[in-house]
């Protein structure tokens, strides 16, 4: 069983991820009684003889195929506009983190605290400690605290990146000579692993993301105590 759910993706740390979680939902819903309903009707017509081969047209029934599809269609625009602008808000962030992607490893720089920066390599297997995740941890990891809106500024240095974390609902393009932002909330402690998710080169699938989420009180110790 615990290999199994290793194979899966972090439960949702964020409400814009539980947000993309409930719209996957609602989608599927819709398409699953769509599918239901036109295998049913495929399976009428399947079994029974009553067909008129001489209509050619039915004005009543080409106006339900036409406005129904246009009605399913609002439940899936409306959901999907109200989702979109929250993920382009926002929200007076507390935190600044900057994040510049290079071949490959990530470098961060807390923006709102002075000399606060550092480089993120993802750690070697032969360099690696039992409680080590192979291919996702990193020597270090971004820290930030829970229940705080975090600003998230995105570049790179060199060629294409995306800074993704799946858990979190954040896949941010990492273009050079472009700064992207985006923001997100985490509202648990832990550690959350992403990767790099644009094909950037040889080590491409070499340059994980983690973050790990602490209360504030011990957040602020971090950054007294960072050297």
């Amino acid at each position: 069983m615990a290999t199994w759910s290793n194979l899966s993706f972090q439960n949702s740390s964020s409400p814009l991820m539980e947000e993309l979680m409930f719209f996957h939902d609602h989608i599927m819903m819709i398409v699953m009684m769509i599918m239901f309903y036109v295998g049913y009707l495929m399976m009428l017509n399947l079994n029974n003889k009553l067909i008129n081969r001489l209509m050619l047209d039915h004005d009543e029934l080409e106006l339900i195929w036409t406005v129904v599809p246009g009605v399913i269609l609002l439940f899936l625009i409306f959901p999907s506009l109200r989702i979109l602008y929250l993920l382009d808000e926002i929200n007076k962030p507390t935190i600044t983190l900057k994040v510049m992607g290079h071949q490959w490893y990530w470098s961060y720089e807390y923006s709102d605290f002075s000399n606060i920066k550092f480089d993120s390599y993802m750690i070697p297997q032969n360099e690696m400690e039992l409680n080590n995740f192979r291919l996702l941890d990193v020597d270090n990891r971004v820290i930030i605290p829970v229940n705080t809106q975090i600003r998230i500024l995105v570049s790179a240095a060199d060629v294409l990146h995306a800074w993704t974390v799946p858990a979190l609902g954040v896949k941010v393009d990492a273009t050079p000579g472009r700064l992207n932002q985006t923001n997100f909330f985490i509202y648990q402690s832990g550690l959350f692993f992403g990767q790099c998710s644009e094909i950037c080169g040889a080590n491409h699938s070499f340059m994980p993301i983690v973050i790990e989420s602490i209360t504030p009180q011990y957040f602020i110790k971090w950054i007294k105590n960072f050297n």
